[in-house]
């Protein structure tokens, strides 16, 4: 086993954030677009309030469209995916042309979905990508540590996605459950007793959603 360097574990951990955020932030966007475009302009609010960010939208069909697909907009979709896709291409030795394919051909998609008529056909193809993204991560990295950053990196995201939309309790203890069983195989730098609060916190029948954010955002490092 090579020895991977302390920059190099940085962007493991955040091209599996990068990757898992766009992934879920699309579903997400699929899933309440039609409310969010034909029901109520107070949807989107909310939705920018609980993943803190700054409501710097005109209006609904100006946030449809810019959080998507603006590189000017450092919290759209888009961007996060070009973060993933910088961090990708330095990585390349580590994670292997194959796998890196997948984000340059999300990022492709990216890019006609934006000049489409029917953007969530396209997003689509985005998430087909990252999904193949990690299958060949999983079946062509031959390092399993380098394998378990990534996923580390991905559901810690996850469980903050979550926390941040206040989903079931269920859904943040198989998240965390799944991190658990990585972060020691990682040999990735983390506080073990902030990963105990965090597994104490998912198995409240109310977890206290602003803690949990705090403590899974202070795991690793």
């Amino acid at each position: 086993m090579g020895i991977i360097s302390v920059e190099n574990t940085d962007r493991l951990y955040w091209l599996g954030r990068y990757t898992e955020r766009v992934y879920s932030t699309i579903k997400i966007f699929e899933s309440r677009f039609d409310s969010m475009i034909d029901v109520t302009e107070q949807e989107y609010l909310e939705f920018c309030k609980s993943q803190d960010i700054p409501n710097i939208y005109r209006s609904r069909d100006d946030f449809a469209r810019k959080y998507c697909f603006s590189l000017n907009d450092e919290n759209s979709i888009f961007s996060n995916l070009m973060r993933a896709y910088d961090n990708a291409i330095v990585l390349r030795e580590e994670i292997g042309s194959d796998t890196l394919s997948y984000i340059q051909l999300a990022v492709y998609a990216m890019n006609q979905a934006a000049l489409s008529k029917a953007p969530l056909i396209g997003l689509q193809k985005v998430t087909d990508n990252l999904v193949a993204f990690w299958g060949m991560a999983d079946d062509d990295i031959d390092e399993s540590q380098i394998r378990n950053m990534i996923y580390v990196g991905k559901l810690v995201e996850r469980i903050d996605l979550y926390a941040r939309l206040k989903e079931k309790p269920e859904k943040l203890r198989r998240a965390t459950r799944r991190l658990v069983n990585r972060i020691d195989k990682s040999t990735m730098r983390y506080n073990p007793k902030t990963l105990a609060h965090v597994n104490y916190l998912v198995q409240l029948e109310e977890p206290p959603y602003d803690t949990l954010i705090e403590s899974i955002e202070e795991l690793v490092g």
